[in-house]
């Protein structure tokens, strides 16, 4: 795909090279015939380099070299040989020997594991050796090499491959299957090797690895499980694996193939490495490849280079991969990455993977506007911004444009919902942070609100080409531009969404104004009166004025249903200024005002004088008007109705002022009204006139009598003193009244003239109520008022029931001063007693409750049981 390496031959010796290692700039190679030799290469191979031969040691133990490693934060060398494990002296000539680990004996591999310490500069160091079938562990930390600590693991074979990830040891068995081994003996079995027999292990970090079966690679992770289900394929069998982040890198024959292990996409092929059969990483960038006479240098090029290599191949994910190994400051890092990821999202977007691409843009944060300027057709061109169309980009239509409209919502989704979240206030205690805060969000307020103008506005449209059923939701918690967005939905005749938009923008007397448009046309949303009457309801006192220019229409549409504009169990509704209602109402919709009075006063409960008032005027106007000689049966059936209404009201309100509903009652009817109202007024001379003079009624002038006479009683001695409407004494009013009709022209303020009548004395009756109700009527007033010629004999029963009435009171109150007395003499009996006891106060005395003495001037407390105590201690005693 590119050339991610360049290969150079550095080494070409006549000795047989059996193992080599590396570490800076510098390449170790082990010989069959024993040699260790050190050299170093250079860091640019150009035509006129020279390997330099650093050091160098014929004929170690004359045994060959089957394994090195090198440890160099302690110049330490490990090699294998004689099947023995050796610790050599690095920077030392001709590698003397530091330790031979003489347990090691029948040693075929080792492995080793360097790890800094945390909090330390110093790096533990373990060692595994296979010796047959069991495994030697082996770790020190810093040069002293008497801290080696070991202990043995027992495998079922003898392991040919052997790996450190973290703290798990991987094995590859010859033939067999490969094992993970934790140090505290637990083993989990892997799969085959395959037909290869030969297993493969390369470790990639601490916690992965890769596995070779035949001519695949598994990537897996400590605990036995596959990272990815796609292996990496070589064209055969390799027979050595190495890894340089990012890539694979693996001996087939005489070529090295070069992989990722991401995607297992195949980067390069480097051939004309006659019988190469090691391979060995030395740092990022460098790796060695080695024959059995024959060492190449393996060079990653410039990375930078590689990065606009793939970038031209839309190759971005391994583009980024290679950006993280840049050596670059951080800033320089992110710049470099969040343009690869743009351009990689664009590339997804151009591919019409739409929400592959979206997914990267919330990633990495693009800004919305970038994002939405993708659809040319959501993006209406400004004077600031004249072109917003790309000719490069794709032309969406039908599936692709509804492909792409649904994952822009659930992007522009995503970041409103971050928005939001981001500028709701959190709580600090320090002042001083609160103060930072508090700048930072006035500082990007605005910003942010024209954000959300855009991005609300944008899904309104998205919403409108793909799913209806979200317009309304959005609209009515939204951010949009009212401008774009009516535009916007006028072109779709979204009307009811209309309505919602200038709800939630403050545009209510263009909702309204729609809404009285499209009250008699064809969409069901808006038809009649409905949605008018519940916007209306829930519009609040401050647009009262609105209220009332809108309310008339519906109320002559449907006085019945439109009235719910002003009486609802709502609390807007029931907030609103009901003087204004009702002066609207007595001005337009006189006949709804008994209604709404109805509501306002029985369900609201209001005390408010004026709404008892009018209320009761309504009620008296109705009445007098559907009394007349014109009214037909019906309406006067309604006004017997009406006038029960009216008599219950004035018998049961306690709001009304009555003063200023008897001036307004006609002289010529309603009687019966009118002694309710003078009741309210303790008139009761002339409420009693009515009942015997106009209306000819001894019952209620009976029933109104026993009522104020009770209602008298019922008071306290000092409540009755204030008392100066005569309530003691109505039922003489009731007998002065059948014998002397009218004598006072009563009837004058409360009837016209016209009727007035010509009234005749009831002695009869005077005489059978005063023997009925005796015990109710002061005699002395009684016989004032009485004829000097009613017979003794006619009024014998009612002097007898008063002379004994009298004497029982006498009797009584000659007993209540009995035992008053009593009561008095009692009193002045325990006073003495208690007067006649002392209290002796001496040095001696204790308190009880605080156990001290009384000093001279103590205050003390005596409890009557004897108890003395300090006064300040009397609350304290239990």
């Amino acid at each position: 795909m590119h050339d991610a390496y360049l290969e150079t031959s550095i080494l070409s010796i006549a000795i047989q090279i059996e193992s080599i290692a590396a570490y800076d700039d510098n390449l170790l190679v082990g010989t069959r015939e024993g040699h260790l030799l050190l050299y170093n290469v250079p860091s640019v191979l150009d035509d006129n380099y020279k390997l330099e031969l650093l050091r160098y040691s014929r004929r170690f133990l004359r045994k060959r070299v089957t394994q090195i490693d090198v440890v160099p934060e302690y110049n330490l060398l490990i090699i294998l040989a004689d099947n023995i494990v050796y610790i050599l002296d690095l920077k030392t000539q001709n590698f003397p020997v530091v330790s031979t680990l003489h347990k090691t004996r029948g040693a075929t591999i080792f492995t080793l594991k360097n790890q800094s310490s945390t909090g330390d500069k110093t790096t533990d160091v373990c060692l595994c050796v296979a010796v047959k079938r069991k495994l030697q562990v082996y770790s020190w930390k810093g040069e002293n090499l008497k801290e080696i600590k070991d202990f043995e693991l027992t495998v079922p074979d003898i392991p040919r491959e052997l790996a450190w990830c973290g703290e798990t040891l991987v094995l590859g068995f010859r033939g067999l299957s490969y094992t993970i081994l934790e140090l505290n003996g637990k083993t989990k079995e892997l799969f085959p090797t395959g037909k290869s027999l030969e297993p493969s292990v390369t470790k990639l970090c601490d916690n992965s690895f890769v596995l070779g079966k035949d001519s695949q690679s598994f990537i897996m992770d400590t605990k036995g499980e596959l990272i990815q289900h796609n292996p990496v394929k070589w064209s055969d069998m390799p027979s050595a694996v190495a890894w340089d982040d990012p890539y694979l890198l693996g001996i087939v024959h005489d070529k090295l193939e070069i992989y990722t292990i991401e995607g297992c996409l195949h980067i390069q092929t480097i051939k004309d490495l006659n019988k190469a059969r090691l391979i060995y990483r030395c740092k990022q960038g460098t790796v060695f490849v080695a024959s059995i006479s024959h060492i190449w240098c393996v060079r990653a090029v410039d990375i930078t280079l590689q990065i606009r290599t793939l970038l031209e191949q839309t190759q971005f994910q391994l583009a980024l991969k290679l950006t993280n190994l840049l050596d670059v400051t951080e800033e320089e890092k992110t710049k470099q990455i969040y343009k690869i990821q743009t351009l990689y999202a664009h590339h997804l977007f151009r591919s019409k993977r739409f929400q592959e691409a979206m997914d990267v843009f919330l990633k990495i944060g693009t800004d919305p506007y970038e994002v939405i300027i993708l659809f040319p057709d959501l993006v209406t061109p400004s004077s600031s911004n004249p072109e917003v169309t790309d000719p490069t980009l794709p032309k969406l239509q039908d599936h692709d444009l509804e492909k792409g409209l649904r994952a822009l919502i659930s992007f522009l989704t995503a970041v409103r919902h971050k928005l939001i979240s981001d500028t709701k206030p959190k709580d600090k205690d320090n002042d001083k942070e609160k103060s930072v805060v508090e700048g930072e969000k006035n500082m990007t307020a605005v910003a942010t609100e024209q954000l959300l103008k855009i991005i609300d506005t944008t899904l309104l449209k998205c919403y409108l080409q793909t799913t209806d059923a979200l317009v309304a939701p959005l609209l009515r918690l939204n951010h949009c531009h009212l401008a774009e967005a009516e535009k916007t939905l006028l072109m779709h005749q979204k009307y009811s969404e209309l309505i919602i938009l200038y709800e939630t923008k403050g545009q209510h007397k263009k909702a309204l104004e729609l809404l009285e448009k499209h009250a008699k046309g064809n969409d069901l949303s808006l038809k009649g009166t409905a949605r008018t009457i519940q916007y209306l309801q829930h519009l609040g006192k401050d647009h009262m004025d609105l209220i009332l220019k809108f309310a008339g229409w519906v109320l002559n549409e449907d006085p019945e249903q439109g009235l719910r504009i002003f009486m609802e169990d709502i609390q807007e509704v029931e907030q609103l200024p009901r003087p204004k209602v009702l002066d609207y109402l007595l001005r337009c919709h006189k006949d709804l005002v008994i209604t709404y009075l109805e509501y306002v006063v029985h369900v609201w409960k209001d005390t408010n004088p004026l709404c008892h008032n009018i209320l009761i005027h309504q009620y008296k106007e109705k009445c007098l008007a559907s009394m007349s000689k014109d009214a037909t049966p019906a309406e006067q059936k309604a006004a017997q109705h009406l006038r029960q209404k009216l008599r219950q009201f004035l018998e049961k309100s306690a709001h009304y002022t009555p003063e200023t509903i008897l001036v307004h009652l006609p002289f010529d009817n309603l009687f019966e009204e009118r002694a309710i109202i003078l009741t309210r007024l303790g008139r009761h001379q002339q409420v009693l006139s009515i009942y015997i003079n106009l209306l000819n009624d001894i019952e209620m002038a009976t029933k109104y009598c026993d009522y104020v006479y009770t209602k008298y009683q019922d008071l306290s001695t000092a409540d009755k003193q204030k008392q100066t409407n005569g309530a003691d004494e109505v039922f003489t009013m009731l007998i002065q009244q059948l014998l002397k009709p009218d004598s006072e022209g009563v009837l004058m303020t409360v009837c016209s003239p016209e009727t007035q009548r010509t009234l005749q004395p009831d002695l009869e009756m005077a005489l059978e109520l005063l023997e009925k109700h005796a015990s109710k009527i002061n005699p002395l007033k009684a016989l004032e008022v009485l004829p000097d010629t009613v017979p003794i004999g006619r009024i014998k029963h009612f002097l007898e029931v008063s002379l004994q009435e009298k004497l029982n009171a006498r009797r009584g109150i000659q007993v209540l001063k009995s035992l008053l007395c009593a009561e008095h003499l009692q009193v002045q009996e325990q006073r003495m007693h208690y007067e006649s006891q002392s209290v002796l106060m001496t040095e001696f005395n204790i308190c009880s409750v605080c156990k001290k003495r009384f000093g001279n001037q103590s205050a003390f407390a005596r409890y009557p049981n004897g108890d003395l105590v300090h006064y300040s201690c009397r609350d304290r005693k239990g």
